[in-house]
């Protein structure tokens, strides 16, 4: 369980804030909603897609040592019984009696021993009502066909590195890419989690972004060995975080001890964010090293050869893995905690709300204003809106006073404000203003293009 963090608790703002300005909706709301699943609206979409592309830049698009991959969401169950996670994906649950509610008997706010009659309900305070633990699979099951029966079982996907793991040759043949090389994908996963929460952080479905990068486990310098390797990987992970504008204080890294680790894995660390309040140091993605348990067990259960072959030296080989696997919900969340602040404004008697977050990450990049709605104003301003359209997303805003147009899109993370007025119609420039320091300067409206794109920056 995470410590108290010295960063103050902004959840219940956030939530808020999101539901408000249209980045995050509880999914069917007007049904009263479902139970931890999550609607990205118009701006939390742009948000977790320019998140997710970050990513995809740097792992895929940037390098020539890792491919592209979209496996589909139903496997054959088989998959699952040679991945463990039809006998082992499962989580200890206990029932109260008295209210119904279902907890995971680890559940620290539980007081007592569950199913001891000391044990007290942490909802309705009822003691001696929680039943003893019984395990609970984790997976999400149901049908493929017209019947209903034990042979049509199958599951979604608890993670999508299964996918990966199963198309390793297909992927390495097809590329003709040499070991070591990886295999990444982006994709969405089920889990029936018995105590989600904190908003997006723990959700029933969620997105992941998993790399796989296989290695030679006998590989000799002046090659990487799979440790090196898997050192590499942790050192580009926390790079690509503190490149979205996390707070370096906030990041930090929890290596697994020996009874954390899942039985076949050598190492494992998570990249841990600091989310304040009593949530804390939580993890945002994890870096593992496999070994050869995964395409060792698919070997076994497909009766297909997953080795790779490496023909200079004449050897068959099952590669290590070395996982990267980051949660984009997650990763979103972590943005949208590190850039929310509240602030006084000098001068001014109302304070405001900002989403300090990175350029390349904002949803929108410009505001478009016409000082007032006459005098040529609105028609230059559509203008310029619509010729920034071409590039990056806008929002064009002729509604209310300046200074309040300004500040809801400072709370959106807007991080520039072109303002359209007297001067803009005579000489052909406008006023840009900068989210985070306020200061304003006049551009050419025909340089704006570049002046913006500059500041957002490249890609990675």
């Amino acid at each position: 369980m995470a410590s108290v963090s010295t960063y103050p608790d902004v959840m219940d703002k956030l939530v808020s804030l999101a539901k408000r300005r249209g980045f995050i909706f509880q999914s069917s709301e007007i049904y009263g909603g479902t139970g931890s699943v999550w609607d990205y609206g118009p701006l939390g979409v742009e948000l977790k897609k320019n998140v997710k592309d970050r990513w995809w830049h740097a792992m895929v698009r940037a390098r020539d040592d890792i491919e592209g991959l979209d496996a589909a969401i139903l496997m054959h169950p088989r998959v699952w019984e040679a991945s463990g996670h039809v006998a082992t994906f499962t989580d200890p649950l206990v029932d109260c009696t008295n209210c119904k509610r279902r907890f995971r008997a680890d559940d620290p706010s539980i007081k007592g021993t569950p199913g001891q009659p000391d044990a007290q309900c942490p909802v309705c305070g009822a003691k001696g009502t929680l039943s003893n633990p019984r395990m609970f699979n984790l997976m999400f099951k149901t049908f493929m066909g017209p019947v209903e029966d034990s042979a049509a079982v199958v599951y979604l996907r608890p993670e999508t590195a299964q996918g990966i793991y199963v198309n390793f040759l297909n992927v390495q043949q097809s590329t003709r890419q040499k070991v070591p090389f990886g295999i990444a994908q982006i994709g969405k996963a089920f889990r029936n989690e018995i105590t989600p929460g904190n908003f997006i952080f723990r959700t029933r479905e969620f997105e992941q972004m998993e790399m796989q990068f296989f290695v030679d486990p006998e590989a000799k310098a002046p090659e990487r060995s799979d440790m090196e390797w898997f050192e590499y990987w942790k050192e580009q992970r926390l790079h690509w975080h503190l490149a979205l504008g996390l707070q370096p204080e906030r990041l930090q890294f929890h290596q697994h001890e020996s009874q954390e680790l899942a039985h076949y894995a050598r190492a494992a660390f998570d990249v841990q964010f600091d989310f304040g309040g009593s949530l804390g140091f939580q993890e945002i993605e994890g870096v593992h090293h496999r070994g050869d348990f995964d395409l060792t067990r698919h070997q076994q259960y497909s009766n297909k050869k997953l080795e790779y072959f490496d023909q200079p030296n004449n050897r068959r080989f099952v590669p290590y893995v070395i996982e990267t696997s980051a949660g984009a919900d997650r990763t979103a969340l972590a943005v949208l905690v590190n850039a929310y602040r509240e602030e006084e404004v000098p001068g001014e008697s109302e304070g405001r709300t900002v989403l300090g977050l990175a350029p390349a990450l904002a949803p929108i990049k410009a505001g478009v204003f016409p000082l007032v709605k006459k005098d040529g104003m609105p028609e230059m301003a559509t203008r310029v809106a619509n010729d920034l359209r071409r590039a990056f997303p806008v929002f064009y805003d002729d509604s209310g006073a300046i200074g309040r147009r300004y500040r809801r899109q400072d709370e959106v993370g807007t991080p520039f404000g072109i303002t359209i007025d007297g001067q803009s119609t005579q000489d052909g420039t406008v006023t840009v203003r900068d989210r985070d320091t306020l200061q304003q300067v006049r551009v050419a409206a025909d340089q704006l293009r570049g002046y913006i794109a500059d500041r957002i920056g490249p890609a990675e």
